[in-house]
C-alpha cells in the first residue's frame, strides 16, 4: 500500500484543520476528543493504544477524558463537548431512554455505533465454587448480590437468572453499596454470586480465595433460556470465553457463557461523516497495527463486529461496510428497524415532554416508561424495559 512521506506533511498539518491520508481515504481532525472509562480500565488502555496509532499514522491527537461512571462518560457526548464515547452498555440504555436516562435531562439519545470490541473475555454471574452451581437454574435459593445504583450489573444478573427461569424472587437478594464490595462479600461468605467481567480483578480475587470460583454454563442450544435472557437484556450474545478467572478455563476448555461488547465506541447521529467513516476504516484496515497493543484490542477485528446488534450504525459506517462488500440486505433491514425505533422513541419523548409531565422523579419515570412502551408496541416493537 502506498505510504505518504510524513515528513512532507509537517507544515500541512500545522496549517490545515483536516489531513487526508489519500491512499486509505482517511480524513481526521488534528485533535479528536472522547470520553472513556477510568484510567485503570481496559477500555481506557485500548483507547490510548488506538490514540498512538492515530498519532503515528495519521497525525491526529486523541484526547481521552476518563469518566468513572455512566453520567460522567455520557454527559459530554450529550452536550457536544466530545464527539465520541468509548462507553459501556449504558450507551444502549441511552439510545432506549431507560434507567438513568428516563430523566428530564436525558431521554432517548440519538446514539450511533462506530465499532465494538468483543474479545476473549465474557460477562456473567460469577459464583463461589463451594456451593455446587453448574447452571443458572442452580442459583435458586442462593444469595445473589444486588448493587445499589448500578443498573448495568443488576440487569445483567437478572438476565442470567432469567436464563435459568428464575427471578430475584427465587434467590436471596443481598444488597451491596458497590461492585467491589459485592465480591468482598462473597469471599467473606455473605453472598454467593455477583455479576462481573470474567477477567476482572474481583473475579480473580474470588478465584484465589478458599471459596474458589465457577462460571455457570449457558447452553447455546437452550433456545428458551436464551430467549428469556434476551427479553431482559437483548445485548447479550453466546460466547466461548477463553479468558476467565479460575482453574480450567482456557482455549482448550472455554467457559460456555455469554458476552456483550466492551467498550462500545459511539457518537451521535450528527457526528461528522468524515470522522465516523475514517475511524471505522482505520479500526478495521489497520487492525494488525494495534491488535496486540492492549488487552482486548483483538476484539475490534472485522470478524468480531456484530452487524445486527442493538444500536444502529452511523450512516458513514454503513457506507464503509457497503464499500468493502460486508453489508447484506438482512443487515440493512435490521439497521432500518433500529433507526425507526430511535425515531419512534425521539418523537414519543418530545410529545411526552410537551405534555406537562409529572415533576416528581418517580412519577415522571413511571409515566415516561408507560408512554414509551405504548408507543413501541403500537409500532409492533418490543419495549424490553417497562
Amino acid at each position: 500500500m502506498h505510504k505518504i512521506n510524513k515528513s512532507l506533511l509537517v507544515g500541512v498539518l500545522s496549517a490545515t484543520p483536516l489531513f487526508a491520508h489519500s491512499a486509505d481515504n482517511v480524513e481526521l481532525p488534528d485533535t479528536l476528543a472522547m470520553t472513556a472509562y477510568g484510567t485503570g480500565s481496559a477500555g481506557y488502555t485500548q483507547m490510548v493504544s488506538i490514540g498512538n496509532l492515530l498519532k503515528n499514522e495519521y497525525g491526529t491527537s486523541l484526547r481521552i477524558l476518563p469518566g468513572e461512571n455512566d453520567v460522567s462518560r455520557m454527559t459530554p457526548l450529550r452536550t457536544g463537548r466530545v464527539p465520541l464515547c468509548a462507553c459501556g452498555i449504558a450507551s444502549y440504555y441511552g439510545a432506549e431512554g431507560v434507567l438513568l436516562f428516563a430523566d428530564p435531562q436525558w431521554g432517548p439519545q440519538p446514539i450511533r455505533l462506530i465499532a465494538t470490541s468483543t474479545a476473549s473475555f465474557g460477562l456473567g454471574v460469577a459464583v463461589a465454587g463451594d456451593i455446587d452451581v453448574e447452571t443458572p437454574e442452580d442459583l435458586k435459593g442462593k444469595r445473589v448480590a444486588y448493587i445499589r445504583g448500578d443498573d448495568a450489573l443488576n440487569v445483567g444478573t437478572e438476565a442470567f437468572l432469567a436464563f435459568g427461569d428464575l427471578t430475584w424472587d427465587d434467590v436471596e437478594r443481598v444488597e451491596f453499596p458497590g461492585y467491589g464490595r459485592s465480591f468482598e462479600g462473597i469471599v467473606a461468605n455473605q453472598a454467593d454470586a455477583a455479576f462481573t467481567m470474567s477477567v476482572a480483578p474481583p473475579a480473580q480475587q474470588l478465584a484465589a480465595s478458599p471459596r474458589g470460583i465457577v462460571w455457570p454454563k449457558l447452553d447455546p442450544d437452550n433456545e428458551e433460556g436464551w430467549e428469556r435472557l434476551r427479553n431482559v437484556a437483548p445485548y447479550f450474545q453466546p460466547h466461548k470465553v477463553t479468558a476467565a478467572a479460575g482453574e480450567g478455563y482456557g482455549k482448550d476448555d472455554p467457559w460456555i457463557g455469554a458476552s456483550y461488547p466492551y467498550p462500545i465506541l459511539v457518537g451521535n447521529e450528527d457526528l461528522d461523516d468524515k470522522t465516523a467513516g475514517s475511524l471505522i476504516r482505520v479500526l478495521i484496515e489497520d487492525h494488525d497495527k494495534y491488535k496486540d497493543a492492549a488487552p482486548g484490542n483483538a476484539g475490534y477485528s472485522l470478524e468480531n463486529q456484530n452487524m445486527q446488534w442493538v444500536i444502529p450504525y452511523h450512516e458513514a459506517v454503513v457506507e464503509y461496510y457497503k464499500e468493502i462488500d460486508h453489508w447484506t440486505e438482512d443487515m440493512q433491514a435490521h439497521q432500518d428497524k433500529l433507526v425507526k425505533r430511535q425515531e419512534v422513541l425521539q418523537s414519543t419523548w418530545k410529545d411526552f415532554m410537551d405534555s406537562n409531565p409529572p415533576e416528581d422523579e418517580d412519577e415522571f419515570r413511571s409515566s415516561w416508561m408507560e408512554a414509551r412502551a405504548k408507543a413501541l408496541e403500537a409500532e409492533g416493537m418490543e419495549p424490553v424495559f417497562r
